[in-house]
Parts: C-alpha cells; structure tokens; sequence
C-alpha cells in the first residue's frame, strides 16, 4: 500500500491561523459562558473560587476547626460568603435573581471546602486575577482566566491534529470540544474545564507524535519536539488537575499507543531524545502522586448521608454506573447548575446526531483493526467510569458525574475522526461537506442550550416573553446581547470546521504519494 509522503510544512501565516483562530472561538465561547453564569452556579464553583482566593494569598491548604466539617479558608475583606449567593440552586422554579452579591459584606471571613487540600497547580493557574479585583468580578476575571487556559489547551489540540498528512477529518474530531457542557466548564473556576481541554490536547497529540516514529511517509508538519512540548504541558496539566489525573493519562496514552501500532511506540522507548521529555511528564506526575498520597485529596471515608451506597461493594458500584450510563451521557451532554438545569429532550438531538454522524461513518468505513481500536475507545468510555467507582465505592458512595468522563467520551470523537482521515479514502470527498453540516449541528446546539440556561436564571419556569418584559436576573451586558454574541461565535465555529476542512482537502490534493519508507528523524538509542 502507498503511503502518503511526509506533509511539507505550510506558510507560518497558515500554522498561527491553524492555533489563533481555534484559541479566538474556544476563548470566546468559554468566556461568554463565564459572563452567562450566575456566580458559583457551577458545581462546585463556590470550594474551588474560595480555594483560589486563599491559596494565591499564601494559604496553600488551610486549616480545620472543631465541627466544621472539611478544611476552612480564610477570605480576605471584599470576599466574605454567604450561602444566600447560591439561593437558586437546586430550586429550578427560582431565578438568580435573589442572589446576594459575593463579597458583599454580610457573610462569613472563612469558607468550609472540600476542595481545600487539592493539588495546588490549577488554582494558581486562575486564582491570580483575584489579587486584582473583588466580589462577583473577582469570580468572573477568574472564569475568563480559566477559558484561556483551557482554549489554549484546546487550539494547540487543533493545530496538531491538523498537521498530519491525512487530515481532512480532524478539526472536525476536536471541534465537538465547543459542545455548550465543554466550554461551560472551560468558562468556570473548577479544575474538570481544564482537565478535559489537557485530555483533548492529549489525545490529538499523542496520535501525532507516534505518527512520527512510524515507517513510511504520512508523517505531520510539526516537528517531533513541538509535539513533545505539547504532549508535556499537555501530560503536566492533565495529571496535576485531580487526583485520578495520572491514571487518565496512562488511558489517554494506552488507548492511542493501542490506535497507532507497537512498532511506532518500540521505537518511541529506543529514541534517546524522548527521555528528556518522558521525563519532564515524569517529574509533574511524581509531584500529582506525592501530592495526593500525602493527603491532598482523595476523599475521606464518607458519612451513609453524603452519597448513595457508602461501605458499598465494588459490584454494587460497578453495575450501578453501568446501568446509569445513559444518564451520565446526558449529563456530559448538557445537564447545568447543580444539577437543576437539564435541556429539555429535543435539544439534545442535534448533537447526537453530529455525533452519531463522526463515529457511524468512523465504523463503517474503516480498516478491520480500525474498528477494533474505536471500539476500544468506545468500551474504555463505558467502563472506565465503573471500575473507578466500583473501585471506591465503599469509602466515596456514588460520585461520579457525566462531566468527569468528558476526557473519554471527546476521546472517541478525536480518534474517530483520525481513522476516518487515515482509512477512509472512498469518503475523502465528503469530508467537508460533513464538517460544515457537523458543525452546523454543533453550532445550533449550542446556542440552543445557552438560551435555555439563560431562561433558566433570568426569569426560572416564569414564561420566556417574561425575558423581555420583566427579567428577575440579568447577567453582565444583559441576556439578549450575550446570546447574539454566542450565535455570533457559534458561526466562527462552523467557519472553522468548514474552511479548515476545505484547506486541508485541497493541501492534501497536492501532497505526493510515496512507495518507500522515509528513514527516521533520529536514531536508535544504541547499547
């Protein structure tokens, strides 16, 4: 079989527009997102904000008080919590609208969270902008902090995927990173946006690095160390995000070494100039280790109160998420607040169906070893999840939530996507077609549900006209300026997968094809 020849690199305006553009909507989206949401409407949103606050103030861990249960923070003036900013949470029927402001004097100098003995790297990474403002603009300054970092993370995800020789399929695998419940959690303060961005970059990398180290041409236009700096930060960032970080990274890596092929990954371990790099993921994972061994933050033996099925067996946790995982997809899919914001059943369809668009085609129309890889993708997203919380059930109860398995299930559509743009030749010509209709699919969900969360907080089940006439909440430059500028970006969106399809099917056009094997860029590490 004839292999395409290593993929010249393209002009130096095309390679910053392959990161700049993606950064732009990514940034844009998560931003909008951290604009739309009433403070600490996030789950979680209040313990890692306050977690931040006092960490870049010097409070790494904090301390703990006597029947105060978890670890205690200290705020400093103009942070001050009160329990009343979150009076709408759980309540569907009440809007934002009786929210306190946070930090507006009346509430407590500490702050009781279960996040306080985290690994520290995430909160510095967003904390810092509360040393320059305070109350709700101390929270959203930390939200856009947070989207950066993320859509960093994720248009490097989109540069690499891009760069290889057969391309054609993948800004459309790493777009689905833009669905509403991704970009939603990028724009938060909460570790699981910038685990599952680190996790994309992960997976998009990872494949192209091993391309690399493979016979033949067919090889990407990044340089190996450039994929290496990224899969480095990439590893970093993704093991020291939680605790069960460096065990998503072994996955992340197992699954694409598995995509790629043994003799690529042989001759990954044999080059004497990974080991510089493998070391550098080596050290952030030693430190996300011996953070987490020494106390840092896998849970305490729960109470029977805190969660169903405490001092549970494995079995009774393992087929409890199995039989729930249709409702953890829905979660992942969009399920917002604390879990008092589910979408409505039709508009979800859109995005199963540019799902099922990506990975029906990733099936039908690829190699035999192809499918097997997929399904292996497909079968970890199920049952990684289970075994996790079979495994802790009987300390933790049942934990888990649809968003901790976003590093998975976006997972699936990278690596279908990179089979397709590998394998399917027969559907070359397609490719852009479905990119523009995908994203389209994409895009339309996704103003779809930040509309609807918006009707959730400004006027709760009151009618939707109620939004015009008599809005109980509004966020920062108010509802219908924030949805236009969503609808607006979303568009970016579907440009992007679009035309950046279109460049890639025309470049690779004119890429030649070659019979023999290109040697490697470096040599086998001898003795």
């Amino acid at each position: 079989m004839r292999a395409p020849a290593p993929a010249p690199a393209p002009p130096r305006r095309a390679r910053v527009l392959l990161f700049v553009l993606p950064f732009s909507v990514f940034a844009l989206l998560g931003i909008l997102w951290s604009l739309a949401s009433p403070v600490f409407s996030v789950p979680d949103e209040n313990a890692h904000a306050t977690k931040a606050i006092a960490q870049v103030r010097g409070q790494i861990i904090g301390y703990t008080l006597p029947d105060v249960r978890h670890i205690v923070v200290d705020l400093p003036e103009g942070y001050h919590y009160t329990q009343d900013t979150l009076c709408y949470a759980k309540h569907p029927d009440v809007s934002a609208g009786c929210a306190v402001d946070f930090g507006d004097g009346n509430g407590q100098a500490w702050f009781n969270t279960w996040v306080g003995a985290y690994n520290p790297v995430y909160y510095y990474l967003v904390g810092w902008p509360s040393l320059l403002f305070d109350g709700n603009a101390s929270i959203i300054a930390m939200r856009i902090a947070s989207s950066l970092v993320g859509a960093a993370l994720l248009a490097w995800a989109f540069l690499a995927a891009s760069s290889g020789a057969r391309s054609r399929w993948m800004p459309l695998g790493v777009a689905f990173a833009a669905a509403p419940m991704s970009v939603y959690l990028i724009g938060a303060v909460n570790p699981n946006g910038v685990e599952f961005a680190a996790a994309v970059a992960l997976w998009a990398g990872t494949l192209r690095l091993l391309e690399t180290f493979r016979d033949g041409g067919g090889r990407p236009w990044l340089s190996r160390n450039a994929l290496w700096a990224g899969v480095a930060v990439a590893s970093i960032l993704l093991v020291n995000a939680r605790a069960l970080g460096p065990l998503w990274l072994l996955i992340v890596v197992g699954l694409c070494c598995f995509a790629v092929g043994w003799k690529a990954v042989r001759r990954l371990f044999t080059t004497g100039a990974s080991y510089w790099w493998l070391g550098a993921i080596a050290v952030g994972g030693l430190f996300s280790l011996g953070w987490t061994l020494s106390g840092g933050s896998l849970s305490n033996q729960a109470e029977a109160s805190d969660a169903p099925f405490v001092n549970g067996t494995f079995l009774q946790g393992f087929a409890y998420v199995l039989r729930t995982t249709p409702w953890y997809l829905q979660q992942a899919v969009g399920f917002f607040g604390w879990f008092d914001t589910p979408l409505p059943v039709w508009a979800y369809w859109p995005f199963v169906a540019a799902f099922a668009v990506v990975v029906v085609l990733a099936f039908i129309a690829t190699r035999r070893r192809s499918v097997l890889v997929l399904s292996a993708v497909v079968l970890s997203a199920i049952l990684v999840p289970a075994l996790v919380q079979g495994y802790s059930v009987h300390q933790t109860g049942i934990i888990w939530q649809g968003r901790y398995g976003l590093f998975l299930y976006l997972g699936i559509t990278v690596v279908a996507a990179w089979l397709l743009s590998r394998d399917a030749g027969a559907l070359d010509q397609v490719a852009t077609r479905a990119a523009w209709v995908v994203g389209a699919l994409l895009a339309g969900y996704g103003v779809i549900a930040f509309f609807l969360v918006l009707v959730r907080y400004v006027v709760a089940d009151d009618p939707v006209a109620e939004m015009l006439t008599a809005p109980q909440w509004q966020p920062p430059f108010g509802w219908l300026a924030l949805t236009a500028g969503y609808a607006v970006v979303s568009l970016g969106l579907v440009a992007l997968a679009g035309l950046a399809t279109r460049w890639i099917v025309r470049r690779e056009a004119v890429v030649p094809e070659v019979d023999e094997p290109s040697p490697l860029a470096e040599a086998p590490l001898r003795g």
